[in-house]
């Protein structure tokens, strides 16, 4: 599991310029909201590795086959904030609700299902959005399950409640998901027409593969 290292930061009025100190001040409350989603990764990311790991007690069996945690850059968040037309400020970040994310990788498509019912009946978890890009394929072939949970992350003096969005999907739709990624905006000049099918035919072909994995997998 990969999770970003936690920010710190110390401001010393003593060192600070009287001109610098509300934008030092400004600073400091982002790095804490970052912490405070940073905290929030791992409190989401914790109940699922329970899960996980008690279902290899009891069934010996993990559902999960891996995760990976992000919480979204500096960069990347004021792109989007530009993008959706808000005020680079800490209120509009608020509104941004994949700054922290985790993918969780299934090895079925049963799996994905049970992960994502076993996480949702939690008493603190609290639903906020779910997108099922499995049962209804986006255009371009990708699949996943979309989830944008609530958790209350406990500070010293009050308790946020923090989104955090969840992607679950199979080994196979992620490899089919990293690859076309890779392909479609990490390349120059883009993908042709032709090439966008080519994508389809092979998302089509590994959900294929996905559902006889499965049935071989139900049969033993």
């Amino acid at each position: 599991m990969i999770i970003e290292k936690k920010d710190s930061f110390r401001l010393d009025d003593a060192m600070v310029p009287a001109q610098l100190r509300p934008l030092m001040e400004e600073f400091q409350d982002f790095v804490l909201l970052r912490n405070t989603y940073h905290a929030a990764i791992r409190e989401v990311s914790t109940k699922l590795e329970i899960l996980d790991d008690e279902f290899q007690v009891r069934y010996d069996y993990n559902p999960i086959h891996h995760m990976e945690c992000r919480l979204k850059s500096p960069k990347s968040l004021f792109e989007k904030l530009e993008r959706k037309g808000l005020d680079i400020d800490l209120d509009s970040i608020y509104k941004i609700t994949d700054m922290a994310g985790i993918r969780v990788i299934c090895n079925y498509i049963d799996d994905v299902y049970a992960v994502a019912t076993l996480l949702l009946q939690q008493d603190d978890i609290k639903l906020l959005r779910r997108s099922d890009y499995i049962k209804e394929p986006k255009e371009s072939g990708y699949r996943s399950l979309h989830l944008v949970v609530e958790i209350p992350v406990f500070l010293s003096d009050k308790t946020e409640h923090v989104p955090v969005e969840i992607q679950i999907r199979t080994i196979a739709m992620d490899t089919w998901a990293s690859l076309e990624h890779e392909l479609k905006y990490k390349r120059a000049g883009g993908i042709t027409s032709a090439m966008e099918k080519e994508l389809i035919d092979c998302a089509d072909a590994m959900a294929e593969v996905d559902r006889r994995m499965e049935l071989i997998h139900k049969e033993l």
